[in-house]
């Protein structure tokens, strides 16, 4: 197997210290970079991660975050096969104001009152334009 060219660019961090090992940021990670090991989350590949950060929403704790550093390319054919082995996974996460789900509609992370929370595209236009 060829080296993987590496490159700065955006990647998913974990802190260790502060992941409590519940899993949540598994799913949205639809390219399958995290999964738990020993109790704990890790980033086990990292050119399947984009950097595009669904993850960090969903935790918990903040025991993940974007850092910019030297990593393997982001390979998307990898990432491809990779969802493909995984088949389809659904978050479970549901529109603070609505419930809708990612089965009926388009959901958005997004803060609100201290808290990660998810927004569908239907709920969201009141929200910036009240």
């Amino acid at each position: 197997m060829a080296k993987a060219q590496m490159k700065k660019r955006k990647i998913v961090r974990i802190n260790e210290d502060l992941c409590n090992g519940c899993g949540v940021c598994v799913a949205p990670c639809a390219e399958g970079a995290i999964q738990l090991v020993g109790g704990k989350a890790k980033v086990v590949r990292e050119e399947l991660c984009d950097g595009a950060g669904f993850c960090l929403g969903v935790c918990p704790t903040g025991a993940l975050t974007i850092e910019e550093r030297d990593a393997p390319e982001f390979d998307p054919k990898a990432a491809e096969e990779e969802q493909a082995k995984r088949g389809k996974t659904l978050l479970g996460e549901t529109c603070f104001r609505c419930g809708a789900t990612e089965e009926n509609v388009v959901l958005i992370p997004c803060r609100h009152a201290g808290k990660s929370q998810w927004v569908c595209v239907h709920c969201l236009p009141p929200l910036i334009h009240g």
